[in-house]
């Protein structure tokens, strides 16, 4: 399988955007979720031109928007040469063959977008493998003659006298095989991660995770050195990366994990079990939050949502409210409209209903390095009380 299964081209291609929000939903907050699809799609290296919205009671399902909206949809595509339709929804199978025949374009749903994006991003063998088995579990209820290649030649012939497998029950049958082969080859990767896991016994892990492009990547690479990749762009890694820290001559394990963003696709959860189990297996969990984002707070309860379903969220977190400077500068704009000589500072956050409602809270800006030493310090806390209560005569530490 292609990395990239919709979305290469050498020419950077062009989208239109839909979206069929409920009619209790605000403007706001359609433009909003419009925004991280358009950055969504900007990240696959595609030009969103329009943006379509229909208010419906729930999306149409046959088309997923109603028939006078698709007609607007197919007249712009048409007259503008667009390449594709991005839906901020998962599509049924149904709805991709209509609207694939209505349009005659690329439809693309946003479980199907970030896939894509996962697939670009994906460099180490476990995750390339991860994506690929959620490509495949995506596409296998989808199949609509995909592979031209499989056209059953006519006449027979030798090798050609098969079990008259038709070629869609030929397409669904190599899917099948390809899912177990990965699931075989991710089994391999587990039993190497479990034995690895094996070794660490004993020693505090701490995991990074927060909703994608809040700075886990950099605030890993100001506390450990990593050097792992940073971008702002959504899901900038999506690889696991570990590093051993040692803070008062009290060893632990950090790791970067990937970003969770809302309706994250459920297939690509049950794929990326074995990064998601240095999470599972976490002591400690470092929750950052981009405090500058309007919706940081629901970004929050995202996060908080999908550690409840992949069984972590009863465990130790700190809340690292990261990105204050930027925070600080739209706030300095909205207090000298009426007082010119507002300066807030950092040690005003400390007191809001943020540090309040969550217990430890750090604010920092780790591309600006503020606050930093203070995070250090919570964490070595934190780290220093769970080894304490694993080692409470002092025991020897295992090996790394």
């Amino acid at each position: 399988m292609k990395k990239s299964l919709h979305i290469t081209a050498k020419d950077q291609e062009t989208a239109v955007l839909v979206a069929v929000p409920a009619y209790k939903q605000t403007d706001e907050k359609t433009k909003e979720y419009l925004d991280e699809l358009a950055f969504l799609t900007e990240t696959v290296g595609a030009k969103t031109l329009k943006r379509f919205v229909q208010k419906l009671d729930k999306p149409d399902m046959r088309t997923y928007v109603g028939k006078g909206k698709l007609e607007e949809v197919n007249a712009y595509v048409k007259e503008h040469k667009v390449d594709m339709v991005i839906f901020d929804d998962d599509l049924s199978p149904s709805q991709v063959r209509n609207l694939e025949r209505e349009l005659e374009v690329k439809i693309i749903d946003r479980s199907l977008l970030i896939l894509d994006i996962f697939a670009l991003r994906a460099q180490t063998a476990t995750a390339r493998a991860q994506v690929e088995l959620a490509q495949y579990r995506y596409l296998l209820p989808r199949l609509t003659n995909m592979w031209t290649h499989l056209s059953r030649q006519k006449g027979g012939g030798v090798a050609m006298r098969g079990p008259g497998e038709t070629e869609i029950e030929t397409d669904r049958r190599i899917v099948r095989e390809k899912i177990t082969l990965l699931k075989e080859k991710l089994d391999k990767f587990e039993k190497q991660n479990f034995e690895q896991r094996k070794s660490r016994t004993g020693i505090v892990r701490v995991s990074l995770v927060g909703y994608t492009n809040v700075g886990k990547s950099t605030l890993m690479n100001l506390l450990t050195k990593a050097d792992v990749f940073a971008e702002n762009k959504l899901f900038a890694t999506v690889d696991s990366t570990v590093r051993k820290m040692v803070i008062d001559n009290i060893p632990f394990l950090l790791s970067d994990t990937v970003g969770f963003i809302r309706k994250l696709p459920t297939k690509l959860i049950e794929s990326f079990k074995t990064t998601l189990d240095e999470i599972r297996e976490s002591d400690l969990l470092l929750h950052v939050v981009d405090v500058s984002h309007p919706s940081f707070e629901e970004h929050i309860n995202v996060v908080n949502s999908t550690l409840k379903d992949i069984h972590s969220a009863d465990k130790p977190v700190i809340l690292v409210f990261n990105k204050t400077d930027l925070y600080l500068e739209e706030r300095e704009r909205e207090m000298q409209e009426h007082n010119p000589e507002a300066r807030p500072d950092i040690s005003e956050l400390k007191s809001t209903y943020m540090a309040k409602q969550h217990t430890p809270a750090i604010f920092i800006s780790a591309t600006n390095r503020i606050n930093i030493d203070e995070l250090r310090e919570v964490l070595f806390k934190e780290v220093a009380r769970i080894h304490n209560e694993r080692y409470p005569n002092n025991a020897p530490q295992e090996e790394y």
